[in-house]
């Protein structure tokens, strides 16, 4: 059975045709986040700032899905540039301790949407809680 995540609490409200997840079985497949408000708006900021709000919209979705962050098993980063990369990796290592953290991969996309810096995505896999 699929459930295709299209609102919930904390999610952006997209005007693009896609859900923040889909969930079959156990697995959840969370679509790619950004710096976004709760009105799908764009908020440019630091790399910094902008990783904040695009993880803290994933953990929304993951918690949206029925999962919790602590279930995530990869996450894919993309940049805008590859250089901002330490300042992520300082980021990723607070919001996951040793011992906890997903496998992910960084990568450097040419252009990302609205002209953001970060965009994160991720697998999340347990017992959702519906």
């Amino acid at each position: 059975m699929k459930r295709f995540i299209t609102e919930g609490d904390g999610l952006p409200t997209w005007q693009s045709p896609i859900s923040h997840a889909v969930v079959v079985g156990n697995t959840c497949y969370l679509s790619g986040q950004l710096s976004v408000s709760a009105e799908g708006e764009y908020i440019p900021g630091t790399v910094q700032e902008e990783a904040e709000r695009a993880f803290s919209n994933l953990f929304n979705a993951v918690r949206a899905s029925g999962f919790s962050a602590e279930d995530l098993v990869f996450v894919d980063i993309v940049l805008a540039d590859i250089f901002d990369i330490q300042v992520v990796n300082l980021l990723y290592a607070e919001l996951f301790p040793v011992g906890r953290r997903p496998a992910r991969t960084f990568c450097q996309a040419a252009a990302l949407p609205f002209g953001a810096r970060v965009k994160v995505m991720g697998v999340a896999v347990g017992e959702p809680q519906s």
